[in-house]
């Protein structure tokens, strides 16, 4: 069955349709990584878009169950070049096709992935629609143009409060903003407990657990539209506990300490981007997957300074707070997909949580 993806500057790309038949509009984001389309599809901080792989041949794998980075695909659509025709791996559980009509996610296969990535770089990030048919281009077009991710946050996160390892000495207080499982993961790991909180969870039932330390987690969509939860950072910043924020926990921890953000021309998206830590002159390969950035002259310097820098287009990757056991990264230290070179960030944190020197 043939499908058309359409973007809101009126350019039509053609395809078959997999996955869910239902038609969705999107945010159209493309991501540069040659592997991990199972941990990417699933990692909430896609909610809301369509993911253009740019890797030509997806789906070679199948799909692995204990691979994923929550309960179902956020991704609201996909669209990619090839699908491969067999999937081979010991530890397959179902192949890409019917993985995703489980998850009733659309997706567009024989896509020119290559010449739409070129416009979504030349153009930014655009929105688009996923429709089967073109018999009515203009009204899809002004339904597009009316598409608005908006407050996506409070749908991704956790409805209630979890606590994994109870019983270790050390307690972490991960607030949900679409974190994936391999942050809880690569905490546990590291022998402490996680207590993961719903993003609208007041900053006053945190703190009476007196947990170690505080993880800000990744999460979708624009960090100014949070409002609540920025309020909240606010107020677990005036304490002593180690905070430790990841992508949007990055963003907003810099918000609510007065810097500014902005939206990316067409963000990064990926598992080769290369950052520099500035206080040890190491570049490390970075698995990335955000649309803003904090803008650097935008933080006070009385408050914190810049930490990690982005080798490619020289924005921020990372900030250290002054006076306070408080350091956050945009880049996704747990990988999946990607590689582990910034694992190390969680041993800093942990380093933190005992009160050890940095």
């Amino acid at each position: 069955m043939k499908g058309y993806l359409v973007l809101e500057n009126g350019e039509v790309f053609e395809g078959e349709r997999i996955g869910s038949i239902k038609d969705t509009i999107c945010e159209v984001v493309f991501n540069t990584a040659m592997a991990g389309y199972i941990e990417t599809f699933t990692d909430p901080s896609y909610a809301g878009q369509g993911i253009v792989m740019t890797y030509p041949l997806i789906g070679n794998y199948g799909v692995i169950v204990e691979d994923e980075e929550s309960e179902r695909i956020w991704a609201k659509a996909v669209f990619i070049h090839e699908l491969a025709e067999y999937e081979n791996n010991f530890r397959t559980n179902k192949n890409l096709d019917t993985f995703l009509k489980e998850n009733n996610t659309p997706g567009l296969v024989g896509v020119n992935t290559r010449k739409l990535t070129k416009v979504l770089r030349d153009a930014g990030t655009l929105r688009g629609a996923l429709v089967s048919n073109l018999e009515d281009l203009e009204e899809i077009i002004e339904q597009i143009k009316m598409f608005n991710i908006g407050d996506i946050v409070n749908v991704v996160t956790s409805k209630k409060i979890v606590t994994y390892g109870s019983t270790k000495p050390k307690q972490i207080a991960l607030i949900d903003y679409g974190a994936k499982h391999n942050i809880i993961n690569s905490l546990l790991r590291r022998g402490v407990g996680v207590t993961v909180y719903p993003a609208d969870t007041p900053s006053e039932i945190i703190l009476a657990t007196r947990p170690d330390g505080i993880m800000l987690s990744n999460g979708p969509g624009d960090p100014k539209n949070c409002d609540f939860q920025i309020k909240t950072i606010q107020k677990l910043f005036k304490t002593n506990i180690p905070i430790l924020g990841i992508c949007l926990g990055h963003q907003l921890l810099a918000l609510a300490t007065g810097a500014r953000t902005e939206k990316l021309k067409y963000g990064h998206r990926g598992a080769n981007h290369p950052v520099k830590d500035l206080f040890t002159d190491k570049v490390y390969i970075t698995s990335q997957n955000h649309g803003y950035y904090v803008v650097d002259t935008s933080i006070d310097p009385e408050i914190a300074e810049v930490s990690h820098m982005n080798l490619n287009d020289g924005t921020v990757e990372g900030i250290k707070y002054k006076n306070k056991n408080i350091f956050t990264v945009q880049f996704h230290p747990e990988a999946c997909p990607g590689p582990e070179d910034t694992a190390y960030i969680f041993d800093e944190f942990i380093n933190m949580v005992n009160g050890k020197e940095q």
